[in-house]
């Protein structure tokens, strides 16, 4: 299109595509973070069924009488472990929720961006 001041704008069509590529490249980052946020707490939720498992064991063991009483020091360790492990889940979870807030607004404005675009392909065509 050119005005008569000889500037000239991009077609609104490439404009859209240049758009629309962007946003698929958040999008695909946003898919990315969220896989890593999800990996991490599924390692995570292994590892803490395995220490609550240990620790649980251990001290069966030692009201038994089969290990040291001396062995509280391992409890102790394993459940600050178990805490840790329960507050960096917390924090997993409430990452992916808003990554996953993101994401949605993120379908939101591309979704936007095809209906303004619509009327204005129709008032051409």
């Amino acid at each position: 299109m050119a005005s008569i001041f000889g500037f000239r704008s991009r077609d609104p069509a490439r404009d859209r595509h240049t758009d629309l590529q962007r946003l698929d490249r958040l999008a695909k980052l946003f898919d990315q973070i969220a896989a890593e946020i999800e990996a991490e707490k599924s390692g995570l939720e292994n590892r803490y069924r395995s220490t609550a498992a240990n620790a649980a064991f251990l001290v069966e063991a030692m009201e038994n009488g089969s290990a040291s009483t001396s062995k509280g020091s391992d409890v102790s360790a394993m459940t600050n472990s178990i805490l840790n492990c329960e507050r960096r889940i917390a924090e997993l979870v409430r990452q992916k929720g808003l990554v996953k807030e993101l994401r949605h607004s993120l379908d939101a404005i591309v979704e936007d961006g095809a209906d303004r675009s619509a009327p204005q392909s129709a008032a051409r065509g």
